[in-house]
């Protein structure tokens, strides 16, 4: 048998980069991230918009600085005049509580103003919260949980301007690459172990100790009977063979709106799979390249993502099960920070009887919907609306992917979408009763 569950409290472990920075260096080094992710793109590449869920990479970059002016600078700072009036309109996201939005499917028609402009709105946001961080006097706790939130923020954005970029350079028949950059073949993937955990009474939720989003607390008591979850991720040799028998024409695997979206929208394989003189390609961020049969399949719903498990007799993990067996992985993980921008392989186990890649690579789908835990209250006013009203109609996803910043992420981490959704980089692990 497995570990014992009883409680276990997963949130405790917090695999965030452990730094003593002040908060001008942490939001210093943030910023300066989120313009390196956007450093090799022209004008042209930032202004473009592929589909609604995407917003053109100039949206990104002038919305997070929207975020640090309207919840830092304008209510700190006596006498503080915004950048631009218009920019309250223009990027703000949802926050019903700050006043009217631009359209998100038509921000691509924002050709003014213009990336140079949104550059120097950068640079005016930066240079007022330099100085407002480099004061000596101790924030206000309120001040400093909105810079928390604003830093975290903004890392949630990088991985947006690279998932939203992928989407958009997938439409170019010229497959351009997102940066030139040499493929590293995943190397043969282990033989999928099935991992036996006790069940029992655990604690799941983020436990208070440093930054986590509202919607992860608060931690609670949660029963699990026992189960098993896989070893690694899916591969996409093994959902290959999902299609090559049949998978997408057999309707018992498939929930009913899952079996109605893929005929809708004729999905047949995954999002960025192209067949090519009989071969199976992808598009990546290092252009098109054949694909890797060792390497977990990634860009897949939630509707997949279930089809799959059904045909390989089990089942997607729920996210209290997932979040209990991340508590003693390994946190090691393909992140952002390797540059690499795509999955890799599992490899050999460094910590054998241990799941792999529960952290980085891909995010992966869990059966448990978007909903508030046991106390969960939202915050008082605008930012209040940052998690919470999205408690509807979505799927939790887990640990994080190869664009995800490796400082952002920890166990109690619930990332959120609708269960058609494919242009993040979503992956598969399977689970099943013990």
């Amino acid at each position: 048998m497995g570990p014992a569950l009883d409680l276990i409290k997963p949130a405790a472990i917090d695999i965030r980069a452990k730094s003593e920075e002040s908060f001008a260096l942490r939001f210093a080094s943030v910023r300066r991230s989120t313009e390196a992710l956007t450093a090799s793109l022209s004008a042209e590449d930032c202004a473009l918009q592929s589909m609604p869920d995407c917003s053109p990479t100039k949206w990104h970059l002038a919305h997070t600085s929207w975020f640090f002016e309207t919840f830092i600078l304008e209510p700190t700072l006596p006498g503080y005049r915004v950048f631009n009036p218009a920019f309250r309109v223009l990027f703000n996201s949802y926050y019903q509580m700050v006043g009217e939005q631009y359209s998100r499917p038509r921000r691509a028609f924002l050709t003014r103003p213009s990336l140079d402009e949104v550059m120097r709105y950068r640079r005016h946001v930066d240079e007022l919260m330099a100085a407002f961080l480099g004061q000596s006097a101790p924030l206000p706790q309120t001040i400093a949980a909105a810079i928390e939130l604003g830093i975290n923020h903004e890392q949630q954005h990088q991985e947006l301007i690279l998932t939203d970029m992928k989407h958009l350079f997938s439409f170019n028949p010229l497959h351009p690459a997102y940066q030139a950059r040499r493929h590293e073949p995943a190397t043969a993937s282990p033989a999928m172990d099935w991992l036996n955990y006790q069940g029992g009474l655990a604690k799941i939720g983020h436990d208070g100790n440093g930054f986590a989003f509202d919607n992860e607390g608060p931690s609670h008591p949660f029963y699990l009977v026992p189960f098993q979850l896989a070893s690694r991720t899916v591969t996409n040799e093994e959902y290959l063979a999902f299609m090559e028998a049949g998978g997408y024409d057999r309707p018992e695997l498939w929930l009913a709106d899952g079996w109605n979206k893929i005929h809708a929208e004729g999905w047949r394989q995954p999002l960025y799979w192209e067949k090519l003189d009989d071969a199976w390609h992808t598009h990546t961020l290092n252009g098109l390249l054949p694909m890797n049969a060792n390497e977990p399949v990634c860009h897949v719903s939630y509707y997949e993502a279930d089809a799959y498990a059904r045909y390989a007799a089990a089942r997607l993990a729920t996210e209290a099960e997932w979040e209990c067996a991340a508590s003693r992985a390994n946190t090691v993980g393909n992140f952002v920070e390797s540059g690499r921008f795509h999955p890799t392989g599992a490899g050999l186990a460094d910590s054998p009887g241990l799941p792999q890649q529960m952290f980085g690579d891909t995010w992966e789908w869990t059966a448990s919907s978007y909903l508030p835990y046991p106390g969960f209250k939202t915050s008082a006013g605008a930012l209040g609306e940052y998690n919470g009203k999205f408690m509807s109609n979505q799927m939790v996803l887990r640990g994080g992917s190869c664009v995800t910043p490796q400082s952002h992420i920890r166990a109690s981490y619930r990332n959120f979408f609708p269960p058609d959704a494919r242009w993040q980089f979503s992956g598969i692990r399977l689970a099943r009763d013990a």
